[in-house]
């Protein structure tokens, strides 16, 4: 891509490009001012945050966006969730700074967006950050806070991620939100039309890089795509500590679950006992039970690593990476047998209902990564309060079990509690059973849960989303149905009614999130395939039609308002959304499966069991579309391509029943 760098652009990325990413986190600043802009009016507790900064701030809406074209206002768009800790930081340092806000008030209509609200305006935006980078020439990266600036038609000029508040607050060299701010209000009062000029460039490669991704219909759905995908896996493969996409040079640089591949894993596992995927998949779930990722004092799983190891996370904990890791952990218990895979279930699933789950049924979407301003200070532990709070003999235990016994491994004092080896070899060192083991350390446990309680607490973002809560329904119920557990799979249908009965309008529509007491946003493609795959894997628990019923009802309607008959696959908004610069449609699994991913393994299993040949057209026609993506990049998709073999097999079911 070779376009002019524009002043505009040359000078802002030199800013960036003189700019830490990450720094340590300053002193408590003065309280917040006491003002109240239209975020109050908001149901999202991230948005409500915002409520009481002096900036005044808008939500995505006609009535910002008529603004900024009515005053010839530049648009500054923060976009970030509840439980970003770099989030909270840069709302403390700037959000909450006079001097910025009359400033921001002022020159540019301020709009806040909560990403896990909408998805859409994050993916775009996002990806224009992507392009003005490389438009830009430097390099390719983003995060949240999202901090984008577009003109008047919101089209994207200049982006990037954190920002301290003043130059220098990140050390020398550092350019500050202040300084970026006025030189972007400057360059609008003097060149509009040559800014107006470099968003059209910027927006027109977005729309194109958002279009190029709706794939094609050309590649075989062959056996040797699937090989293609295990190889590029295997490719990523860290054989030391599990887990895909590592450097032996960096080994700080973030892991992520990834649960897509380990889904794709267990597909090859259950259909030819594939070695190496089992390696890969059983590698994976062990170094992951055992490091600091897992909460092994209150249940679940961290968003990430921020090492190779599993060692330290980021501490926030989201429903779609537990909701997802339940299933996985469930299943791979059913296919290997291992009591530590159960108890890492039992573990997430109850952590989930004790603490995630609204009175109603439906489940919320995180907690925060920081309490008290400072990240993970509810999950870390001093080694004296441990040993005061157990017996001599329990702390003994503990510290052998979970690594207390050893240097501290979290800000070289504290410490993030992980097994250095699998219970079963730390209970033959003890001379005991792993059930005799574990029998011991359930009190200790408990004693530091109860203990670990009484410390303030990070924030709970009580939104209820249609689609993670479909992910959650879709764990529990196969934990439940795995491990004989009826109490998963009740609150799975108990979750399944709040949002069937919450979170859908009378012509069967879907919201997207639940708040406060009432539902809102249209929803997105996902909202439609997760919740009817929960649907199924709810209705394989229980065996009851309803549930099955409900799925094929969902899907009827995703198809109605989402379905491409032309290109094949759905697009990611329905076809009355309002008009952003494209339309587009998420063909790569990441943190989430992708929604078409999802809804071809959807089809396949509703064409099946309600004899409706039709919706294996459908899925012909929603995998082949996501062919090309795999090809080119054969590890990009892998939910899609366990998606292959089942639609092979789904036609020759179909063929016989005819």
């Amino acid at each position: 891509m070779t376009v002019r760098c524009s002043s505009l652009i040359a000078i802002l990325l030199a800013a960036l490009l003189t700019m830490p990413l990450r720094g340590e986190e300053p002193a408590k600043g003065k309280a917040a001012p006491q003002h109240t802009n239209r975020l109050a009016d908001e149901t999202s507790p991230y948005l409500l945050q915002h409520a009481h900064n002096p900036v005044d701030w808008y939500p995505w809406g006609e009535e910002a966006l008529a603004k900024a074209k009515r005053e010839g206002k530049l648009i500054f768009l923060s976009v970030g969730y509840s439980s970003c800790h770099w989030c909270h930081v840069m709302e403390r340092e700037s959000f909450l700074d006079d001097e910025i806000a009359k400033l921001m008030n002022e020159s540019f209509v301020c709009i806040k967006v909560d990403r896990e609200e909408r998805p859409d305006i994050d993916g775009i935006y996002m990806t224009a950050l992507h392009v003005y980078q490389q438009l830009a020439g430097g390099r390719r990266g983003g995060g949240w806070p999202m901090s984008m600036f577009l003109t008047p038609e919101a089209e994207p000029i200049f982006g990037g991620t954190y920002f301290p508040a003043r130059d220098g607050d990140r050390g020398e060299g550092s350019t500050g939100f202040l300084t970026i701010v006025k030189t972007i209000q400057e360059l609008w009062v003097k060149t509009p039309e040559r800014i107006r000029e470099d968003a059209k460039t910027i927006a027109k490669f977005t729309k194109a890089e958002l279009e190029n991704s709706r794939g094609a219909l050309t590649v075989p759905l062959d056996d040797a795509l699937v090989a293609s995908v295990q190889e590029a896996l295997a490719e990523q493969y860290d054989d030391r500590y599990g887990g895909f996409g590592f450097d032996l040079g960096n080994p700080n640089r973030p892991k992520f679950p990834e649960p897509s591949n380990l889904v794709f894993l267990l597909d090859r596992m259950r259909r030819d006992k594939n070695e190496q995927a089992q390696a890969m998949l059983v590698g994976t779930l062990e170094k992951m039970s055992l490091g600091g990722i897992r909460d092994h004092v209150g249940g679940g799983f961290h968003r990430y690593s921020v090492d190779r190891y599993w060692s330290i996370p980021h501490f926030e904990k989201m429903l779609y990476d537990n909701g997802q890791l339940a299933s996985v952990y469930a299943q791979a218990f059913e296919l290997t047998g291992r009591s530590d895979f159960k108890r890492a279930t039992i573990e997430l699933c109850d952590y989930v209902l004790l603490e995630m789950t609204d009175a109603g049924g439906g489940f919320y979407a995180a907690l925060d990564a920081e309490s008290e301003h400072e990240e993970g200070k509810f999950y870390r532990w001093d080694k004296s309060e441990v040993e005061k709070a157990l017996t001599p003999d329990e702390f003994a235990l503990f510290a052998f079990c979970y690594g207390l016994d050893g240097d501290p491994n979290f800000d070289e004092k504290y410490y993030a509690p992980q097994l250095p080896r699998p219970l079963a070899e730390l209970a033959s060192q003890k001379k005991l059973t792993e059930d005799e083991l574990e029998a011991q350390l359930v009190p200790i446990r408990k004693k530091l849960f109860d203990l670990r309680a009484k410390r303030p607490r990070p924030m709970t973002d009580t939104k209820i989303l249609t689609a993670d809560n479909g992910l959650m329904i879709g764990g529990l119920a196969d934990a439940g149905r795995i491990l004989k557990e009826p109490r998963y799979i009740e609150a799975a249908s108990k979750a399944a009614d709040f949002v069937l009965t919450k979170l859908r309008q009378q012509d069967g529509r879907l919201y997207r999130t639940y708040g406060g007491g009432q539902a809102k946003l249209n929803g997105y493609l996902n909202d439609y395939a997760f919740l009817a795959d929960g649907l199924i894997r709810l209705y394989r628990a229980t065996g009851d039609q309803r549930w099955l019923n409900e799925a094929d009802a969902i899907t009827q309607k995703q198809i109605e308002l989402f379905a491409d008959d032309g290109g094949g696959a759905f697009f990611f908004t329905s076809k009355d959304h309002e008009t952003l610069l494209a339309r587009t449609k998420e063909l790569a699994d990441n943190a989430l499966p992708a929604g078409n991913s999802v809804a071809a393994t959807n089809l396949i299993f509703l064409a099946v069991e309600l004899k409706k040949p039709e919706y294996l057209s459908r899925a012909g026609k929603t995998v082949g579309a996501t062919a090309a993506v795999m090809q080119n990049s054969p590890g990009a998709a892998p939910w899609m391509a366990a998606a292959i073999p089942a639609l092979d097999e789904a036609r020759e079911k179909v063929k016989a029943t005819k």
